[in-house]
């Protein structure tokens, strides 16, 4: 199956490790690690942030793993959220930039052809949000007060 933005058929992807088990070297306790997300979410890092984080300076590959619940419920818990889902956020972030630049560069077909195409993920996306209730109801993307939701 194609994708449907562009005109690759890959399946790659990375693979998460197959044992559900923190590693036996791992010394953080699952109570340390929620110290840790908590910390970090207060520096102001979205959840991906907070994993990457993690993985690379603390050796937790999979938070779920040692914690026994993932990151944003983790947030969650503690009230840390982020209130748009972070992929909504970084979608709403790119068509501000492709905007940003295309007031600049009137004449940029190409780029006036992939606002319209993250736009319409946006929309996708925030349809999906409102039915699992991950947004209000009323919650609409208007491009004049994207830049507002993003700054």
């Amino acid at each position: 199956m194609g994708r449907m933005y562009s005109s690759g058929k890959g399946i790659s992807g990375s693979a998460i490790p197959f044992k559900r088990t923190p590693p036996s070297w791992l010394k953080l306790t699952a109570e340390q690690v929620n110290e840790h997300v908590c910390k970090l979410a207060k520096k102001g890092l979205t959840p991906s942030q907070i994993g990457v984080m993690l993985r690379d300076s603390h050796g937790i590959g999979q938070i779920k793993n040692v914690t026994g619940t993932k990151v944003l419920r983790i947030l969650k818990a503690s009230g840390l959220a982020p209130q748009l889902p972070e992929d909504l956020y970084c979608l709403i972030k790119k068509a501000v930039s492709v905007r940003k630049h295309l007031e600049r560069n009137r004449k940029d077909k190409e780029s006036k052809f992939r606002l319209i195409l993250v736009e319409s993920k946006i929309h996708r996306l925030a349809r999906y949000y409102k039915t699992t209730k991950a947004l209000p109801p009323s919650w609409k993307y208007e491009a004049a007060t994207a830049s507002a939701l993003v700054a």
